[in-house]
């Protein structure tokens, strides 16, 4: 199963999109919600290579973008192969 990590805010339309998805799928997710900034905003800057907004979404390791990117890869039928790798 797929290693799923986003990092949300509170009151993100955008991370409550992303996460309404996911959610649809068979995947456990790892939600770091980053409201409050702290080491966990750190790391996400870091691994997003200084994307500072949110939702900012990895699968398995691997930085896939935030919501519109997320959803632009349901839409061409590749999440699907992302989350059963």
């Amino acid at each position: 199963m797929a290693k799923i990590e986003i990092y949300t805010k509170a009151f993100c339309p955008y991370c409550t999109r992303a996460m309404k998805l996911l959610r649809s799928k068979p995947v456990e997710i790892e939600e770091y919600d980053i409201t409050m900034g702290g080491p966990r905003r750190l790391e996400m800057l870091d691994r997003a290579n200084g994307g500072t907004t949110v939702p900012q979404i990895f699968i398995n390791g691997r930085h896939v973008g935030g919501s519109d990117d997320l959803a632009a890869l349901e839409e061409i039928g590749k999440l699907d192969a992302l989350i059963s790798a």
